[in-house]
Formats: C-alpha cells, sequence, structure tokens
C-alpha cells in the first residue's frame, strides 16, 4: 500500500517509525509503502544470510552488516522526494562508513543489498526496489527466492545472473572472498 497524501523526507520517515507499532514503511521518492510482516520462512533464510555474510564481514574487518528493518537513506532529493529502503540484510564497507555509528537510517546505499522474497512480493515491485539500489550506488544486490530455491545477483549495467541450489554465491569485489553455497541458504 502506497500512502500519498503528502511528500515525505527520511525524517518524516524516522518520526513515523518511531510512533506507530503497528506499521513497517519504506520510502520511495518522498511516497510511504507499507511493508507487510514477513513469515517463519522469510525470517529463517534472512537470518541465514545476515549470520554467515557478518561473520565473514568481521573476521575480514570488511565494514558493517545491517539486518532486516535498517533503513539506507539511498537519496535526499532537495524537493524532499527522498528515498529510504530496508533491504533484508545490508553491508556497507569501511571506507563508507561513517566515523561514528548513527542511532537513525544509514547514510548511503549499501554496497550489498539482500532482499528475501515473500509470497506477496511482485516481480515489478522487486525490480524497483532492485533499479533504486542500483541507481543510487549499491554494488550487488541479491534476490533471493525461497519458492524457486534461486539468487538473482543484479550488478549495475548488467544482465542480472541466476543462481541455483548447484551454485555457490561469491562477494564478487565487494566481498573479496567470500563464497556461499546457494544450497546452504536454503536448508532447514
Amino acid at each position: 500500500m502506497v500512502i500519498r497524501d503528502k511528500v515525505y523526507t527520511a525524517d518524516d520517515l524516522w518520526e513515523i517509525s518511531h510512533h506507530d507499532d503497528e506499521h513497517r514503511y519504506e520510502l520511495i521518492e518522498g511516497e510511504l509503502v507499507e511493508m507487510s510482516p514477513t513469515g517463519e520462512e522469510h525470517g529463517d533464510i534472512a537470518s541465514e544470510l545476515n549470520m554467515r555474510i557478518r561473520l565473514f564481514v568481521k573476521e575480514q574487518s570488511l565494514g558493517r552488516v545491517t539486518a532486516a528493518e535498517t533503513g539506507y537513506v539511498l537519496w535526499e532529493n532537495p524537493a524532499g522526494k527522498n528515498t529510504v529502503l530496508a533491504p533484508d540484510v545490508g553491508f556497507m564497507s569501511k571506507s563508507r562508513l561513517s566515523s561514528t555509528r548513527s542511532s537513525k537510517f544509514v547514510q548511503g546505499a549499501p554496497d550489498l543489498a539482500v532482499e528475501v522474497l515473500s509470497p506477496t512480493d511482485s516481480y515489478p515491485k522487486t525490480l524497483k526496489k532492485v533499479n533504486l539500489f542500483l541507481k543510487y550506488g549499491t554494488r550487488i544486490v541479491w534476490i533471493v527466492d525461497p519458492k524457486d530455491k534461486t539468487v538473482a545477483e543484479h550488478r549495475p549495467n548488467t544482465e542480472p545472473e541466476i543462481f541455483d541450489v548447484s551454485d555457490i554465491l561469491n562477494g564478487g569485489d565487494v566481498l573479496p572472498g567470500f563464497t556461499l553455497s546457494v544450497k546452504d541458504i536454503f536448508s532447514e
């Protein structure tokens, strides 16, 4: 559901999200977009990915990994049409981190964004988020599809690559040395 009664800013979203315990939102070009709660499978897969990526990043001292619902301010438009998205897993490299951790949203796009599809997610809605991440500086977006047990890897200016349970994901130049078997994402 999109809420269109006004143009919202990142600060508006922050205030709304801390006074409305019943709803979760993202902000796309100034419009609030309600996010529905996720199910058990979605949460388990997102948690598995977060744990694996977080352990690697900590061991290599590469930066910071965030969990679902952590907002990233991708764009602050002078007209107030801000964009704030909350990937299921986000990674920002050490070189791009602020010297102090904010109590509010992360400023800037994550280097890696992971989105786990929910049964209610539509392809056009997900693709819009992928394109926004890439447009504002995310270098890799992984779209994890629990139904098909695949991961679609999106990078700027390239066609997406689809990985299935027989494949190995790697972090490329974003997470050098990181590998993960796709089947391990979906194992119970």
